[in-house]
């Protein structure tokens, strides 16, 4: 065993052939896990073969298992002889490799066989150095390591303590950096190198706990580095409240500035933490201080609320500062006040201690108060101790109560305390006479398909309105879609061209862009035609919402139902009229649309045709035989909805059409007619007969499947049944793994884009293109705007 002072070892390393030629065959032997050789070489080779290192990199055996994780191996190795501290050319042993990977149980193997955990390598730095990384096999290392009896405060030949790195990876390394300190580490320790301390990298990585165990422990908190910065700069900078508030409950200076001239508030104020600004500069900082480049904490300010809470700053400090000014928050009561609110659960329990008391304790004797601070070294002297219980018992009873101590109001004023910096509490209403209160809105969900009324696949796929998009995978130096092969047969890029993977898009997404191959390959799919999306629209409604002719002609080909609903009650024509497409709007007529359905609010295709300011919608839908009297539910008739929106020739299409109707009868005709005659449901068509089951489809019972048949009666019925026709024959037909079906030609898709320019104007193919409703509303808002100017 080596002694744990050892801080380096010599090392037997091959110089001649034969130790060289022998050192590399048995680190080969060592990969391969051939012990009997490992075993007759360490016999019968050159002496101290198990430990000799190879000239390159100085690696033995030992290094090569330990990085292996062969823990087996390194039994076997240490059985034959082997030295668990044996070091590369660079002073690594193999425990460090092992921790360096985390290895946990190669290391404790390693311990167990009294490796050195004290052993530094070239650099000064022992195996804690190599384990400081945040996983959960590096945290198992380093707490076998500790056990071990490792040095926890070593200093590499650089100058950097062990702690003080594990420090810098506290943000991912907290309990590791927690368990090293709690084994002794040096609170105070630092790199000098930079000068940064301990307690500075755990400030500025956010490790709360950490620096809360450093300070407990006596972590100085203003103790500066090379650059003249203090923790609380770190904090600042990394806009931690927490470990600011933790700093000023152990005295730490907010005022101390920089080499580069900044304090902790120009810090906090460059990264825009709006109340790291208000705590620091309520706890002393200056905010009339300028740094190396004459700026002041307000001019570094990153948003406008930092700079907002260092105006108010600035205009305190200037307050305060005069002559015979009294600060009603003192700078002691504001450290005591957050030492106490540190230190609130001792400080409780030595109190219940005081008053002998079973429980926490509600109130205190002003000498038990008095003595319990002075005990625990409360951050004020004898004086100022004496003024804070005298305004905690102005009644002169002897008697402390500990809630508003902990509070601290009665010795600052609400915005210093601690409380003040949490989570504001919304106010409650005022009884009485208050505001009036706005006019109560519901709130509107967007409504959609439940998802267990989605339908899906039955393979778990995506919905059923997700269908899948068509692509054409062929060799495109040999076919395109100008040049299609004259017979499927004669592409055969499918054999040497790798299928490509699956795309699903939106059903009424492939409508709008009027994609008819990804369509027509879903409705080939028995893909029902009338499928609703999330939001309950049809493919037809959004060809018509987004005067897509050409498809709404395809769908309502196959059968679409032009008077289906969505959440709203509005059907394709409703869509069509609210997009202005007059031919939509006649395809739709033409197929049986109707012409007075009526949405959720009551409105008719009309009332949509004349919010969206087409003449020519309108006027097709009057001489369609659309009523023009009709009303919504907010009592609205068509002549007032056409003035609201404010196209004349609208308005006069209306008043014409109103000006030929009958003039209304009297009330006590309508009182007196007859109710009109309710039209006659038709009957519905009687279903088709089943059609009658042929010979061959006879069903087998259980007694005739157990018979057995021989085989010339098999083949002799099998025949008859053929010539007959009742038997199905198996369809051989050649089918092409490649399909081409009817892809338009270039020449196809630019008609198709010029006879879309022509619909909907050439805008069409702009980003900021809208729809006519959308367009007219725009058009309304920025007229309206302007006036308003």
């Amino acid at each position: 065993m080596v002694p744990q002072g050892l801080r380096t070892m010599k090392t037997a390393v091959a110089h001649s052939r034969l130790e060289v030629l022998q050192v590399y065959k048995l680190l080969q032997c060592v990969r391969e896990g051939d012990t009997t050789q490992i075993e007759k070489m360490a016999r019968l080779g050159v002496a101290n073969l198990i430990n000799m290192t190879e000239p390159a990199e100085g690696r033995s055996a030992m290094h090569l298992a330990a990085v292996a994780n062969d823990t087996h191996m390194v039994e076997f190795l240490l059985a034959q002889g082997a030295h668990p501290n044996i070091q590369d050319k660079r002073g690594r042993t193999p425990v460090m490799l092992a921790a360096e990977l985390g290895h946990d149980i190669m290391i404790s193997l390693l311990a167990k066989s009294h490796a050195s955990m004290t052993l530094t390598d070239a650099e000064g730095q022992d195996v804690l150095f190599y384990c400081i990384s945040p996983t959960k096999r590096h945290m198992h290392c380093v707490q076998t390591i500790l056990n071990s009896k490792a040095n926890v405060n070593s200093t590499s030949a650089s100058g950097k303590h062990v702690f003080v790195l594990a420090c810098e990876h506290a943000q991912d390394c907290e309990d590791m950096c927690m368990s090293i300190l709690e084994k002794g580490a040096n609170q105070n320790a630092y790199d000098e190198a930079t000068g940064r301390s301990a307690l500075m990298e755990a400030a500025g990585a956010g490790a709360v706990d950490l620096v809360r165990a450093i300070l407990r422990r006596g972590g100085t908190p203003d103790s500066l580095d090379k650059k003249n910065q203090n923790a609380a700069h770190f904090a600042a900078e990394a806009g931690n409240l927490q470990i600011l508030q933790l700093l000023s409950a152990y005295s730490a200076d907010f005022n101390v500035v920089s080499v580069d001239g900044n304090t902790p508030l120009h810090l906090a104020a460059a990264g825009g933490f709006a109340e790291c600004c208000r705590f620091i500069s309520q706890r002393g900082a200056n905010p009339k201080l300028k740094n190396e480049k004459g700026l002041l904490a307000k001019q570094m300010a990153k948003d406008k609320a930092s700079s907002k809470e260092l105006k108010k700053a600035e205009r305190l400090f200037t307050k305060i500062s005069k002559a015979g000014a009294v600060n009603p928050n003192e700078p002691w009561a504001l450290t005591l006040h957050d030492w106490s609110f540190e230190q609130e659960a001792a400080l409780r329990r030595a109190f219940q201690a005081a008053e002998e008391a079973e429980s926490y304790v509600d109130t205190v004797t002003k000498d038990n108060f008095l003595s319990i601070l002075r005990e625990h070294c409360a951050p004020a002297d004898d004086a100022q101790l004496q003024q804070v219980a005298g305004v905690h018992d102005t009644r002169r009873e002897g008697l402390i109560d500990l809630e508003e101590f902990f509070k601290g109001l009665k010795y600052l004023q609400k915005p210093f305390v601690l409380s003040s910096y949490g989570p504001k509490k919304k106010k409650a209403g005022k009884g009485g006479k208050g505001k009036k209160k706005g006019k109560f809105v519901l709130p509107l969900p967007i409504c959609v398909v439940p998802e267990e009324l989605v339908g899906r696949r039955d393979s778990g796929g995506p919905p059923d309105y997700m269908i899948e998009s068509f692509q054409q995978f062929t060799d495109t130096k040999r076919f395109d879609r100008d040049h299609p092969p004259s017979h499927p047969i004669e592409d055969d890029s499918a054999w040497y061209i790798d299928t490509p993977k699956q795309i699903y898009v939106n059903i009424n997404y492939c409508v709008k862009v009027g994609d008819l191959e990804s369509l027509s390959l879903a409705f080939g799919q028995n893909l029902s035609v009338d499928i609703q999306d999330r939001y309950y629209k049809t493919p037809l409604m959004a060809a018509c919402s987004s005067g897509n002719y050409g498809v709404a002609r395809y769908l309502i080909s196959l059968g679409a139902n032009v008077n289906a609903c969505d959440q709203f009650n509005w059907t394709p024509l409703h869509h069509a009229c609210h997009a202005g497409q007059v031919n939509i709007i006649d395809l739709l007529v033409q197929s049986g649309a109707v012409i007075e359905a009526l949405a959720l609010n009551g409105s008719t295709p009309l009332i949509r045709a004349i919010e969206s300011c087409r003449p020519s919608c309108v006027d097709y839908l009057i001489k369609a035989g659309a009523k023009v009297t009709a009303e919504n539910k907010k009592e609205q008739a068509c002549i007032d909805i056409a003035r609201a929106y404010g196209d004349p020739q609208v308005v006069d299409l209306i008043k014409d059409k109103l000006d030929t109707l009958p003039k209304p009868k009297a009330a006590k005709d309508k009182k007196g007619g007859k109710p009109a005659a309710k039209p006659k449901a038709a009957k519905p068509k009687a279903a088709p007969a089943a059609k009658e089951k042929t010979v061959g489809d006879t069903a087998k019972t259980p007694e005739t499947a157990g018979k057995k048949e021989s085989l010339s009666d098999g083949i002799m019925r099998s025949n008859a049944r053929i010539t007959r026709g009742t038997v199905k024959m198996q369809d051989i037909s050649f089918t092409p793994r490649t399909v081409w079906g009817r892809q338009p030609n270039h020449r196809e898709l630019i008609d198709r884009k010029e006879d879309r320019r022509e619909q909907l104007s050439y805008e069409v193919d702009f980003e900021d293109f809208l729809m006519p409703f959308n367009k007219n509303i725009a058009v309304k808002a920025r007229e309206l705007g302007i006036a308003n100017d």
